[in-house]
């Protein structure tokens, strides 16, 4: 049973493994992202993410049912709110019976949650702020 969420709180990346784990599973595949510094030559100083929150919720549900119905367990979670350097800003879990569908398929769903899930970023960068997320 997957786990979706959209928290205004800080991401406990153990907690959320431990909701992924499924003694019928013997893959996990974590991907955690956090606040990094630099992209380039560009100094980031904080991000501020901002979400769709019932769509988001709603699109996160979505992908992670088509995974599960492939044969697996995932977890979503994603921070909103202002985050500073390393902050986890988001986490992906899928539990599958082997390794390589739990790599495709958490590598799928980090893709497919950037491009398409709600949720927005503000970079607060040395220079200027800059926006990202879906169109």
């Amino acid at each position: 049973m997957h786990y979706i969420a959209i928290s205004k709180e800080p991401l406990d990346v153990n907690a959320l493994y431990e909701k992924v784990k499924d003694p019928q599973f013997g893959g996990i595949v974590v991907f955690s992202g956090t606040v990094r510094q630099w992209t380039g030559d560009v100094e980031t100083q904080e991000i501020e993410y901002t979400a769709y929150e019932s769509m988001a919720i709603k699109e996160l549900t979505k992908l992670a049912v088509n995974i599960e119905q492939k044969g697996a367990n995932v977890v979503i979670v994603h921070r909103i709110g202002r985050l500073k350097l390393a902050d986890e800003a988001v986490f992906v879990g899928v539990a599958a019976a082997h390794r390589a569908e739990a790599f495709t398929w958490c590598e799928s769903l980090i893709d497919e949650l950037k491009q398409h899930v709600p949720i927005w970023k503000k970079e607060f960068d040395t220079d200027q702020i800059r926006w990202g997320g879906p169109a």
